[in-house]
């Protein structure tokens, strides 16, 4: 690695140790809110089954995001702030699904879409 770089490297890693010890503001801070996952399900009137197959996820997954023992990251996230933001868009996308599949959840997913006019 050449000097120059390496010193870069370090100055970077002092000026984190700085902001840790609040000896130094950062020069950015990113916030992310947190998703009430089940404020969107209610929304969409769903149970946490009907709901996990709507997003292609485990009940149990879904259960872990609804109590805070875990958060959805990443694509999930992104999905959930589509759905809280846009239901449309999603029973859009899902929508051809449901219809080759009636059986079960499928059904009552296709009740509850036609129930909510979307």
């Amino acid at each position: 690695m050449k000097d120059e770089l390496f010193e870069e490297l370090v100055a970077s890693v002092r000026e984190g140790g700085a902001i840790l010890r609040g000896k130094v503001a950062p020069s950015r801070k990113f916030v992310i809110n947190k998703t009430d996952v089940r404020r969107i399900r209610v929304n969409y009137r769903l149970s946490q089954g009907q709901f996990a197959a709507l997003l292609g996820i485990s009940v149990a997954t879904l259960r872990n995001w609804e109590q805070g023992r875990r958060a959805p990251k990443g694509a999930a996230r992104v999905l959930l702030q589509v759905a809280a933001k846009h239901p449309e868009t999603v029973w859009d996308v899902v929508k051809p699904v449901v219809t080759q599949n009636q059986t079960g959840s499928a059904r009552r997913i296709a009740r509850t879409r036609k129930a909510l006019r979307v």
